[in-house]
């Protein structure tokens, strides 16, 4: 049977889609290039999550005479990440508050610790944030591990195939979230987050316990893990934008241009409203200054050393930082 143009476009599409989705690559493990881990005692943190209360999950989701989950105690997932952790068993979480509430300032602005000895144990778990402490809103989460084979209670995760999922990283190192993938959900003020919720993902294939991703994928981790250390283990909320460091004119950026965008050697900036600039840097998604501009006009930068990537502009005008995204290719 030969098919029709438009039935011959519509099943290429289709077949593109599958192919990006199964190599989609996301940030490896700590230490490898193009890594977005965090280390605790990384200069972008200004504050850690003050309280935390968690509900225990089952240490095995369908044997619940097996008790809750045990392992350390809720101060424990307080202040800086340490290592040492509270574990919240199949499906249970924890929800952390802050001395300031949280903003979508320029990249990631938080991360989120588990105590992973390896860059490849990894378990997994949702997270949701809220400004009012009642309706909280999640992180549209990938998971490309696949689900034919469930993943044993020791069993090994890679890190590249799995996105916007707290636990990517081994200890110490945080998984990073930007507010602005939720900015456009009606009830979510992104500019004053009061509560993160962590939510473990079970990790079990079986339709009766599962937990899926935003495509609506089964999410496969170690499953089970009968211990009294099952499930999550949260050792730390790490704050990398609050309201102490909210110096962003968000309408301000309208009075820059960056082009092109994406860029592959060479980005400009144009400044028509002549603000004055008194500094220029192309930084990366945490706010790092990694090149400094030269004067001109326009602003002319060599991107040509960076890998491929979102990065920043950041323009510095007085008191006031303007950031612009921009992507390399």
């Amino acid at each position: 049977m030969r098919l029709k143009p438009a039935k011959q476009l519509f099943f290429a599409g289709c077949l593109l889609i599958i192919s990006i989705t199964s190599t989609a690559q996301f940030a490896p493990p700590a230490g490898q290039p193009g890594t977005e881990a965090t280390h605790a005692d990384s200069n972008v943190f200004v504050g850690w999550a003050a309280q935390c209360e968690i509900v225990r999950g089952p240490v095995k989701i369908d044997q619940q005479a097996l008790g809750e989950a045990s392992y350390g105690n809720a101060t424990d997932a307080r202040l800086k990440a340490d290592n040492i952790a509270v574990s919240l068993g199949e499906g249970g979480l924890a929800t952390l508050t802050f001395e300031y509430a949280l903003w979508d300032g320029p990249g990631a602005d938080f991360a989120v610790f588990e105590n992973s000895f390896s860059d490849d144990f990894l378990e997994l778990a949702f997270v949701e944030v809220s400004s009012n402490g009642m309706n909280f809103f999640r992180f549209p989460a990938i998971s490309l591990t696949g689900s034919e084979a469930q993943i044993d209670g020791f069993g090994l995760l890679d890190a590249t195939k799995v996105d916007r999922l707290a636990g990517k990283y081994r200890a110490l190192y945080g998984t990073p979230f930007d507010l602005a993938d939720l900015k456009d959900n009606v009830g979510l003020n992104t500019e004053k987050v009061t509560h993160v919720r962590i939510i473990d993902v079970v990790g079990s294939i079986d339709p009766a316990y599962a937990r899926y991703d935003e495509a609506g994928r089964i999410i496969n981790d170690p499953w089970p893990t009968p211990f009294p250390s099952s499930g999550f283990d949260l050792d730390a909320v790490g704050v990398i934008h609050d309201q102490r460091n909210l110096g962003v004119d968000p309408n301000t950026t309208r009075q820059f241009r960056i082009y092109p965008n994406p860029a592959i050697e060479t980005v400009y900036l144009e400044n028509p409203d002549q603000i004055g600039v008194t500094a220029t840097y192309v930084c990366d998604a945490f706010g790092r200054r990694l090149i400094k501009a030269g004067d001109g006009t326009p602003v002319q930068i060599n991107i040509s050393a960076l890998a491929p990537g979102i990065y920043l502009i950041e323009c510095v005008a007085s008191d006031l930082h303007v950031y612009q995204k921009f992507v390399k290719q």
